[in-house]
């Protein structure tokens, strides 16, 4: 079979990778199928584009036709794949169907967001990605009162960008501090402070049971019996790789679609890569491993074996009243701390109580000049 590589999905990790091969090799045929448009964007910025004023439009980088162009691939979009035959190396769309002699499945995640009761909750507004956000951006661009679901790392600086432009903003989350799966309880509480001094209301230990319209307004119940109202509710609640096309081939799936260190998955010639694929039992929602990860599979794709070596990742926190730079493990139970307070930033330590191992990090303000060194001190992934 002659070699064509097929992408399924245009993400960051998708183009990433379509940009690693041309620089490897400018010939070599390489197909991507997307459901959506297929522009290039940075997905990241959508966090903050309340505070800049930005549409959708503006977030685009290359068009798909121009993104195809410059790097010579045909791009099929806003075309949903139906099956994966890995037996004949075959996918199949609408009456169409395409052979591959590689195939990466770079398909993304979803937003989750749970079942809850009420009339309303197909108004739930979702920002996982451009065309999500341009579905919205008149209605949010019109609301004076958003309440955001999810107290994560998206749905803090969602929050934060929202009230920077002028939005009356409510944080609601089930978790006790914010960022809890980031940050350890001290420094939540900074972040608490410093976005409750700039007049978000934020909920934390608050469970939402349903969400209703009434009238102009959507009426937010809570466990407590409590309500919030509010025009616009967005949920950021987290990420669910999507799998579904993995599943149906009969390819490994835990959480996200299983892959060794080459991205292989159980399937001969099928690779996976970005937010669906589950590398060593973790699914790697961040920008610097999906760089890397396409770099390496990459060289492996144009026939040189390249296993993924993984280094700590860092992690940016668009979080400006508090600005954040943090890695490794920073919630540990088994860990002490070291916190040096500067009046330029806080550095702060996380050791391993046992080995006295340096294991994570925080630094804040100007002293996130403090974060490549510290890096570098921690174990690979």
């Amino acid at each position: 079979m002659d070699k064509h590589i097929v992408i399924i999905g245009s993400g960051f990790a998708a183009y990433q990778l379509v940009k690693s091969l041309r620089k490897l090799n400018a010939e070599t045929p390489i197909t991507v199928i997307t459901g959506d448009n297929g522009d290039d964007y940075s997905k990241p910025d959508i966090s903050h584009v309340f505070s800049k004023q930005q549409t959708a439009n503006d977030l685009v980088k290359q068009t798909a036709s121009e993104f195809a162009s410059a790097n010579n691939i045909l791009l099929i979009n806003n075309t949903r794949v139906d099956a994966i035959d890995t037996k004949s190396k075959t996918i199949h769309y609408g009456s169409q169907s395409l052979v591959y002699s590689e195939l990466v499945l770079a398909t993304g995640a979803s937003a989750f967001v749970p079942g809850f009761a009420g009339n309303a909750t197909d108004e739930i507004v979702t920002l996982n990605s451009l065309v999500e956000y341009q579905g919205q951006q008149d209605k949010l661009a019109r609301a004076k009162s958003v309440l955001v679901l999810g107290a994560g790392l998206i749905g803090t600086e969602i929050a934060m960008d929202l009230a920077s432009s002028g939005k009356q903003v409510t944080l609601c989350d089930k978790a006790a501090n914010l960022m809890p799966t980031l940050l350890p309880p001290f420094i939540s509480a900074s972040l608490y402070q410093a976005m409750v001094e700039k007049g978000i209301n934020i909920q934390l230990n608050r469970t939402v049971t349903s969400i209703n319209r009434h009238h102009q307004q959507l009426v937010i119940s809570l466990a407590d019996e409590q309500h919030i109202e509010s025009d616009v509710v967005i949920a950021a609640m987290g990420l669910m790789p999507n799998t579904q096309l993995a599943q149906q081939a009969n390819i490994r799936v835990n959480r996200g679609i299983v892959v060794d260190r080459m991205m292989q998955t159980s399937a001969p010639s099928v690779f996976a890569l970005g937010d669906c694929a589950e590398l060593d039992g973790k699914v790697r929602a961040f920008i610097q491993p999906a760089m890397l990860c396409a770099m390496a599979l990459a060289k492996t794709l144009m026939g040189t074996p390249n296993p993924v070596h993984l280094p700590a990742s860092l992690i940016k926190a668009k979080t400006p009243w508090l600005p954040l730079h943090l890695s490794g493990d920073t919630t540990s139970e088994n860990a002490t701390w070291e916190v040096t307070n500067e009046p330029d930033g806080l550095i702060a330590k996380a050791f391993d109580k046992e080995t006295a191992n340096l294991i994570g990090f925080v630094v804040s303000h100007d002293q996130m000049k403090a974060a490549f060194p510290l890096l570098r001190l921690l174990p690979a992934e």
